[in-house]
Parts: C-alpha cells; structure tokens; sequence
C-alpha cells in the first residue's frame, strides 16, 4: 500500500504542475475550458431575465465547478512538494480566492458574483502555450514598477496634497448652494476632476470655480505623464543595462562599466557586449 501511494502521488503531480507531458497539457486545457465555462455562467446569471428563467441550473452549475476546483486545490496542495509554499504562491492564492465566494454565499447573499476572479486562472495559458517572452516582459515590467515605488510614493502623495487643496479651495469659492457641501465631497469633485473622468454629477457654476476646474483639468493632464516616465525610465534603464551586462569568465562577475575591457575584480579579459567569448 505504501509503495502505491507514492507513485500514484508521483504521477497527479506530473498531470497538474507538468506541462511537458500530453497528460498534464490535456489537464491544463481541459481547466482553461472549466474556469471560462464556469466565469461565464456567473456573468449570465447576473443578468435579470436570464436570472429568472435559468437561475436554479446555473446555481447548480456554480456549486458543480465550486466543487471540482475545490477538490483540484485539495490535489494540488496534496501532490505538492512544499504546500505552504504553493497556498502563498499567486496562483495558490488566486485557486483559493476562486472557491471561496461560493462558501461566503451562503451567509452573504451576492458574493458568488465575485467568482469572476477565476479568470486569473487563465493566467496558466502562459505556462502552455510556452510564451516564456512574454512571461518575461511581464517581469520586467513588476521590476520596473518595483524599483520605482519610492518615488511614484512620493509623488502619488504629492498629488494628494494637491487634491486635498483643490478640493478646499472649490468647497471656498462654490459652496454648498452649488453642490460642493463640505470639504470631504469637494475633494471626490477634485478626484474625478483632475483624473479626467468627469462624471458630471458636480460642477462648479460661478466663473471662479470655473477657473479652478480649469487648473484641475491641466494639473491631470501633467499628473497622468509623470508615472508613465517613471516608470519608461526605469524599464529603458534597465534594458540598456542588460544590453551591456557582461559577465567575467572568470569570477563570474557582472556590474562592468559599459567600456570596460578588463574585469574590475580580477583583471581578466571581458567579453564584448553581446558576445560571449572574451
């Protein structure tokens, strides 16, 4: 008996965590077509008249897929090497997050609706269709942002120094008699404002709050730039930086400058950039 549970163990690890096997890809499409089946059943039986004619079966259907994608996170965490390490990875997250508004339904009516997050399980489709570049542009861009989080910080507090003024300096000149009724509610025109959304349901009528909505206006337009060249920045950094990266065949060493011929630690010759030979 304990020599059959290991290689039965052994071969549900290679169908669900394996992609190199026609088992374990028939597994990962077979899922794709579940988890979409699945988030579209959700998205019909939001809708009303849908609802009323089809709503029991598609209630079924949503426990049906409940229970399966419950019992395929259960094998995942039994045929997993380390599954703590799995249950704290993204996609253990997201498997977990996919079931668990079903089970919250029962107390809080409308959460179901919230199992539209099992599309981030498609997310897997990367890990079939072997689009490694792509898998690693999405790295590059979760670096960059990372590398960047000081200073987006900073500014993003900034800009909230600049609503806050915004938002009081409209609630000064408009007034309650226009809409802006206190402070806090001016700050949300302020928001919608300077973000460019403009929802309409607030707007200043004097020619003073006027001019202020206009100063808003272009404040967003110069606030939407800037994290977008952060962010450029860092990337085009960090891509010019691999383009010179270069590694000593020696020491194994990599920080060179760009016109470095020697390696900085022990003196042996550098390859040239985009070369591997020395």
């Amino acid at each position: 008996m304990s020599s059959q549970s290991p290689s039965r163990r052994e071969r549900w690890r290679h169908i669900i965590f394996g992609t190199d096997t026609p088992a374990g890809q028939r597994f990962d499409v077979l899922l794709i077509i579940a988890i979409l089946s699945s988030v579209a059943a959700v998205m019909l039986d939001s809708v009303q008249s849908i609802h009323q004619h089809y709503g029991d079966w598609l209630y079924g259907v949503e426990w049906f897929f409940t229970l399966l994608f419950t019992g395929e996170y259960l094998i995942r965490l039994w045929v997993s090497d380390r599954p703590l390490r799995y249950a704290r990875s993204f996609f253990g997250v997201v498997d977990l997050l996919s079931v668990v508004p079903t089970y919250i339904s029962l107390l809080v009516p409308g959460a179901n609706y919230l199992l539209t997050i099992r599309a981030l399980r498609v997310l897997r489709i990367f890990r079939i269709m072997k689009l490694a570049a792509l898998m690693s542009e999405a790295n590059q861009l979760g670096l960059a942002l990372a590398r960047t989080r000081r200073k987006i910080g900073i500014f993003m507090f900034s800009v909230l120094v600049v609503i806050i003024i915004f938002g009081s300096l409209i609630y000064v000149v408009e007034g309650p008699s226009n809409g802006f009724t206190s402070i806090p509610r001016s700050i949300y025109w302020a928001i919608v404002t300077v973000t460019t959304v403009g929802y309409g349901d607030i707007s200043p009528q004097t020619p003073l709050g006027q001019a202020v909505a206009s100063m808003a206006m272009i404040t967003g337009y110069a606030i939407i730039a800037v994290p977008t060249g952060i962010v450029t920045a860092e990337i085009s950094a960090a891509h010019i930086a691999r383009r010179y990266e270069r590694e000593c065949p020696n020491c194994h060493r990599h920080d060179h400058d760009p016109d470095a011929r020697f390696c900085k630690q022990c003196g042996t010759g550098l390859p040239k950039p985009g070369d591997d030979t020395p």
